[in-house]
């Protein structure tokens, strides 16, 4: 990491506290997918999903700990745009950079869509593209304060979502155990074996869900965009990378197994949200309603995150070069005000183009987020990889956070993410992510020689 680089990014204020890292490590994977698309990996491979959950839970972690190993040694807002840069190339980073930032741009543009939805149950009279607007001006204005800000929104945000979700495991294993709602008859867990056996749909069920359970963690690199920002960097991320294994599996594979012990896995999604009928089955009367304030708050706080990180993207970029110098300004709570306010006028626009554009253009659009979030995986990985033979043995052993199972683990989750990617040009539904995202790499190399870019790099080289 150059001298120049480092200091700028000091220049941000380290205002978040390791209670708000150690939540968003958490938030950042349990997701509106884990309340509401659940449903769709369940009909796909049954009971056997929970083994899904697990090998992805274990090739997170994997990735996890790479990024680690760099963000502790290099705490900077750009993460691992920053350290592609840095070691791999400039134009891995910008590559990384652009494609992380678009994909938090397309996911907002769709969130913001979905949390005037979820508003709108409560205020139907209200247009829902009003409530939409009001809920990124609020916000915006909140990234726009400080980073404790931010952190603080999202510490509640994801708080929120975790004490649902460990509700409704409490309350699944009494029903499971002792009968709680079921007049005293404990339900067991036949149900994991008794509708088709516990991999109904053979070994491929589990292997064709890889591609939605893979992307229902994306958001947990996020971890290292805070490094730029948190107090304590050398403690905080390796306590927070270390927790997130073992909390999500506790989430995602605590509330699939209480929710497919209590439902026949074949009927979970067609009689509504599981989340909603084990609360009701309490006699809990708001169960909708309070499911619905959990997955609105899931959705503001993706749009809280992407405004965070776009707008530290583009900051980095600015730093490297490969973006307009106007980017990489602070405002005097030292924010990357610019880069925030431009990411989120382009979020806006996607809201227009919901509403104007067919929905199938819209899909393309966003489309574009579900492969971004494996390409930044396969790039912290290859970047730590490369990163580390860059060391000597002395540095390496004086690394304060090394990554597990090196260089093994690196090289098992890649070909685990090409996996993936093979899947998704393989699956109906997800060929068009595919191409798309590829598409969107190649406009970005076109315009990295069109712009001269890689001229500005070559003249760098050689001036150093």
């Amino acid at each position: 990491m150059s001298e120049k680089e480092t200091a700028l990014n000091e220049e941000l204020h380290r205002g978040l506290e390791e209670r708000h890292v150690k939540m968003m490590a958490i938030g950042g994977a349990i997701g509106v997918g884990l309340f509401l698309g659940s449903a769709t990996a369940i009909q796909a491979a049954g009971p056997a999903i929970l083994c899904t959950y697990a090998v992805a839970g274990i090739i997170i972690f994997f990735i996890m700990r790479s990024l680690g190993e760099m963000a502790v040694e290099h705490p900077v807002a750009g993460s691992f745009s920053a350290y592609a840069n840095d070691y791999v190339s400039p134009l891995a980073g910008y590559l990384t950079g652009w494609t992380y930032w678009i994909m938090w741009v397309v996911t907002c543009m769709a969130e913001v869509t979905a949390a005037g939805i979820y508003i709108n149950f409560w205020f139907s009279s209200v247009p829902q593209w009003v409530t939409a607007l009001v809920a990124v001006c609020i916000l915006t204005i909140v990234n726009l304060t400080a980073a404790s800000a931010f952190g603080e929104i999202e510490f509640w945000f994801a708080l929120i979502k975790v004490v649902t979700i460990i509700a409704m495991i409490a309350i699944g294993l009494a029903m499971i155990l002792f009968g709680l709602g079921n007049n005293g008859v404990a339900t067991g867990i036949s149900n994991l074996t008794a509708h088709g056996g516990f991999f109904p749909k053979g070994i491929m069920g589990p292997i064709s869900t890889l591609t939605m359970v893979a992307f229902a963690f994306v958001g947990v690199e996020l971890i290292g965009v805070t490094a730029g920002e948190a107090k304590n960097p050398d403690k905080v991320i390796p306590k927070a990378i270390n927790s997130v294994f073992m909390r999500v599996m506790i989430f995602y594979i605590g509330a699939l197994f209480v929710i497919m012990s209590l439902y026949a896995w074949d009927s979970i999604g067609t009689t509504g949200s599981p989340f909603v009928l084990t609360f009701s089955k309490l006699g809990i009367a708001a169960a909708a309603g309070i499911i619905n304030f959990v997955v609105l708050t899931a959705a503001l706080s993706s749009c809280n995150s992407g405004i965070f990180t776009t707008g530290r993207m583009v900051y980095n970029l600015s730093l490297q070069g490969q973006a307009p110098k106007v980017f990489g300004k602070l405002n005097k709570n030292n924010v990357p005000k610019n880069g925030i306010l431009t990411s989120v006028g382009f979020m806006l626009i996607g809201v227009i183009i919901n509403y104007v554009a067919p929905g199938k253009a819209f899909t393309y659009v966003t489309s574009v987020g579900t492969f971004a979030g494996l390409f930044a995986w396969f790039m912290i990985v290859y970047t730590q990889i490369k990163f580390r033979k860059s060391l000597t043995p002395e540095q390496v052993s004086k690394l304060k956070f090394k990554t597990v199972l090196y260089p093994a683990s690196g090289i098992i989750t890649m070909i685990f993410l090409v996996g993936v990617f093979v899947s998704m040009l393989v699956g109906a539904d997800t060929r068009i992510p595919a191409v798309v995202g590829v598409v969107w790499l190649l406009i970005l190399i076109i315009a990295w020689y069109a712009t001269g870019l890689s001229k500005k790099e070559a003249t760098k080289q050689l001036v150093s």
